[in-house]
């Protein structure tokens, strides 16, 4: 019987449900996680189409049916890391579409066992 292989990213029940309610207002989405500057450790979501992808960023999954990617530079520095994003009270930032809705996307991580690291999709 074959392994299951972890994934890359979660969502949690809360994060799934406002994804589900930013698809219904803006039709398909994704995610993208950057690291920089203006967005920090918020992954940012925007309708699919309006965001360019970057031949450096890594697709790591999807949470809600939504495409998750990273840039190659923070999946480098979080390759050891499932990804679980959730939400909280808050603004999105500037251009997420979250922003305005009265919560926030947010990361939180934790570390893969060495089992799982074995087991794991190259991204």
């Amino acid at each position: 019987m074959k392994e299951r292989r972890p994934p890359r990213v979660l969502a949690t029940p809360a994060a799934l449900e406002l994804i589900e309610r930013l698809k219904r207002q803006y039709g398909d989405i994704l995610f993208h996680q950057s690291g920089g500057c203006c967005d920090g450790s918020a992954p940012m979501c925007y309708p699919q189409g309006e965001f360019l992808i970057g031949d450096g960023d890594v697709l790591l999954g999807e949470i809600g049916g939504a495409p998750f990617y990273i840039g190659a530079a923070q999946f480098d520095y979080w390759k050891h890391t499932q990804l679980v994003i959730d939400v909280v009270p808050g603004q999105g930032g500037m251009f997420s579409l979250d922003n305005g809705s009265g919560q926030r996307f947010l990361t939180r991580s934790r570390l893969f066992s060495d089992e799982e690291l074995a087991r794991l999709a190259p991204a």
